[in-house]
């Protein structure tokens, strides 16, 4: 009986460590080498679109992005992947090597392209994985890049009694609001009406939970007109903002804010 219930514990660590390993993502036929329809930059990157995007922003070396991406080497084997981990990945572009920097400069929200980055634009050969490296790159978003309405609130914004504009972004999945007092989870990211960003969860890669009672009035107001699910877009005026407060952004602020779950 003890050596039945060893061999049965055994299984379920297997099975609990099998389940914890991401999976591996098959290469592309193409992943030994660029193919004839692959284009090519002056530096020695061969890109290739896998799935075209309408968008036209492009992020810049300075911007933060967030992408789900997977790497093979040219024999087919998988060294990484944010999609067999399920966690997408937010990084400034300028801070990975030059052939993913210089690919993801190509793309646009939506897009999926490969790169094909000789090792010159990869790791020059100094730590594994050496050799061409090969990414199927999907770019989510730019989160550090501000809306094109940052500087004030369009024409379809809609306005409250206190001053607060907003702008739904995507509906919500069923009919919960949060109260006043509620304590929520969302994704945000907050700029001032100049384009400059200043704080963002999505850059940071955690959710934020907090009471709607510990915020600034134009979050405890705005969430309350959110359900969950929804994102929405809010100009803040500075009296619901930070006014009175010069360690903090001033003036008016715009968030574009995701509630994920009321608490």
């Amino acid at each position: 009986m003890r050596s039945c219930i060893l061999a049965f514990v055994h299984l379920l660590i297997a099975a609990s460590l099998l389940a914890q390993t991401p999976s591996t993502i098959p290469a592309p036929s193409d992943v030994a080498a660029p193919p004839s329809d692959a284009t090519k930059t002056p530096s020695g990157l061969a890109t290739k679109v896998v799935k075209a995007a309408s968008g036209n922003d492009h992020p810049t070396k300075d911007d933060i992005v967030t992408v789900h991406y997977t790497g093979w080497k040219t024999d087919g084997t998988m060294f990484d992947s944010s999609v067999a981990r399920k966690a997408p990945m937010s990084f400034r572009v300028s801070g990975v090597i030059a052939g993913f920097s210089e690919g993801l400069q190509m793309m646009v929200v939506g897009e999926t392209r490969r790169l094909w980055i000789p090792e010159s634009l990869a790791y020059k050969g100094q730590r594994e994985p050496k050799g061409m490296l090969v990414f199927d790159v999907e770019l989510l978003g730019i989160p550090s890049k501000a809306p094109a309405d940052v500087k004030a609130p369009p024409a379809d914004a809609m306005k409250t009694a206190s001053g607060l504009a907003y702008k739904v972004l995507q509906p919500g999945i069923n009919a919960r609001h949060p109260r006043a007092n509620s304590e929520v989870t969302v994704h945000y990211t907050g700029w001032t009406t100049d384009g400059r960003m200043f704080d963002s969860s999505v850059v940071q890669g955690k959710p934020a939970t907090f009471s709607l009672g510990g915020v600034i009035p134009g979050w405890t107001e705005g969430l309350q007109l959110m359900a969950e699910g929804g994102k929405m877009r809010f100009w803040i005026p500075a009296k619901l903002a930070y006014e009175g407060q010069p360690s903090r952004p001033q003036g008016m602020l715009v968030f574009d804010v995701e509630l994920i779950k009321i608490q």
